[in-house]
């Protein structure tokens, strides 16, 4: 399985990682999160095969996460309820999201980048 890459294409962080994997002739599919968000199935799969706490999952420094006013939510609800929000609405979710199908990386560090996916 190629790489997917679910990204927004106005977040910066995201065309940085964009341009990091275009600069390592990395192919991948990319997907727009807000249009074509990940399912809550496939969210279930990346947070269990990436490692990271479910909290690493959301936008925090999103309008939406704000709103909804999550802060104190996500430190209260299960991880069942909190995968059931991020799967509501791309716009929760972090950015970008890279998989294989086997290994999962949130956001875009590019030692992470460099360790995962060269």
């Amino acid at each position: 399985m190629g790489l997917t890459f679910y990204w927004y294409p106005k977040c910066g962080t995201c065309r940085k990682a964009k341009k990091w994997l275009d600069d390592h002739q990395l192919s991948y599919q990319e997907i727009h999160i807000v249009e074509h968000p990940p399912t809550r199935v496939e969210l279930e799969d990346f947070y269990q095969k990436s490692g990271l706490p479910i909290n690493k999952f959301f936008n925090t420094s999103g309008q939406k996460y704000r709103e909804l006013g999550l802060k104190d939510k996500v430190k209260t609800s299960s991880e069942q309820e909190l995968l059931d929000l991020l799967a509501s609405d791309g716009m929760l979710i972090k950015r970008p999201i890279l998989t294989d199908g086997e290994k999962v990386t949130v956001g875009f560090n590019e030692e992470s980048f460099e360790k995962t996916w060269l």
